[in-house]
């Protein structure tokens, strides 16, 4: 009897082993959403050159991305946009010191409509009563916010521009509110300005103190760790770094 039940356990296991073997060659990747050009031509390449693997995108403001991860979303990569959410994590047990590296850096910018009729050289021309919206990413969450507000603050601007302020989910909408002409100016980065120059100009790059560093990390629970190392080696390979730097981002 538990001769003749042999092949029936061999076949059950042998369907275990090979929904492991499908769900290592799967990635998901948490990214902040200055990212999502370059990623997804860079995670495009990545399957190109390991058929056998799948690379899940996901976008957002970092500090909306650390949120999902801490509740449970079952994500192997995080890219954020800056230091602070990265160490967010890492207090949270969510990641390793070890497993983080800076892999890209960007700058802020001011930008507006590029058919604005205001006159707006620098950040204090944003105190005008003709600039009366600003785009500006929510500091709670979205770290292109936190940079903004601190800049603002070092130039001792933000007590009275903080009114002007409309608060936006990512860089992204910033971005696209700006484009639309629905706000007179807005912080974004200049890899974001950059994909729009059609519809948006850029009047200064925003001197900050500290630079815009993006780090990168294998989640600690990460069901899928090896095929989550394999694509973070890739994001530093020449390839991704040209990807990376078409799009405006600077080696870190």
């Amino acid at each position: 009897m538990r001769v003749r039940n042999l092949p029936k356990l061999l076949i059950i296991l042998s369907m275990f082993a090979g929904a492991g073997l499908a769900s290592a060659a799967e990635v998901t990747v948490s990214a902040a959403s200055s990212l999502t050009n370059a990623f997804k031509e860079i995670a495009q390449n990545y399957q190109t050159q390991y058929p056998d693997a799948k690379v899940a995108l996901n976008f957002g403001a970092s500090g909306a991305l650390l949120q999902q991860i801490a509740k449970g979303a079952p994500v192997d990569v995080f890219a954020s946009a800056d230091q602070e959410t990265m160490d967010a994590a890492e207090k949270q047990g969510l990641i390793l010191a070890a497993d983080r590296r800076d892999f890209v850096r960007n700058s802020l910018v001011l930008i507006a409509p590029l058919d604005s009729k205001i006159i707006i050289k620098g950040l204090n021309d944003l105190s005008q009563v003709s600039v009366k919206r600003i785009a500006i990413g929510n500091p709670a969450s979205v770290p292109v916010g936190r940079y903004t507000v601190h800049a603002l603050e070092t130039a001792k601007l933000w007590p009275a521009l903080e009114s002007k302020a409309i608060n936006t989910q990512n860089v992204r909408q910033s971005l696209d509110y700006v484009a639309r002409g629905e706000v007179d100016a807005g912080f974004v980065y200049a890899t974001d300005a950059a994909i729009m120059k059609d519809k948006v100009k850029v009047i200064m790059e925003v001197p900050l103190s500290l630079p815009v560093s993006y780090p990168v990390a294998k989640m600690k629970d990460s069901a899928n760790a090896e095929e989550a190392k394999r694509f973070i080696a890739w994001l530093f390979l020449p390839q991704s770094q040209a990807i990376l730097g078409k799009y405006g981002f600077q080696k870190p």
